[in-house]
């Protein structure tokens, strides 16, 4: 059984900074991709950035320059950067692992989100 374990959301003034951090449990064989989407109420999950197994990284062009995505192998973990946020950034923010179990296939599995209020 594989989980991902969202942490780090809370509330942060607008300029402010907040890091989420992501674990995947589980007898994992291998991962591959891992991200962070978000989502605010009544509107579609959308990707935040994403990063694959040897570093390289992919961003919304809303966050470029302000966010950071960057993984721990050994420990599945991934994490997301986030500084000078804005009111608009406000969401729950999902992680997702793109990963195997010993004799599987890769899918793709998601954590339950932790929310993220940019507020003064």
């Amino acid at each position: 059984q594989v989980q991902v374990v969202e942490s780090g959301g809370g509330l942060v003034q607008p300029g402010g900074s907040l890091r989420l951090s992501c674990v995947v449990f589980g007898s994992i064989f291998g991962i591959n991709d891992m991200g962070w989407y978000r989502q605010v109420p009544g509107q579609q999950r959308e990707l935040v950035a994403t990063i694959t197994s040897d570093g390289s990284t992919n961003y919304a062009d809303s966050v470029k320059g302000r966010f950071t995505i960057f993984r721990d192998n050994p420990k599945k973990a991934v994490y997301l950067q986030m500084n000078n946020l804005k009111p608009e950034d406000t969401a729950v923010y999902y992680c997702h692992a793109d990963a195997r179990i010993y004799g599987g296939s890769y899918q793709r599995y998601w954590g339950k989100g932790t929310l993220v209020t940019v507020s003064s």
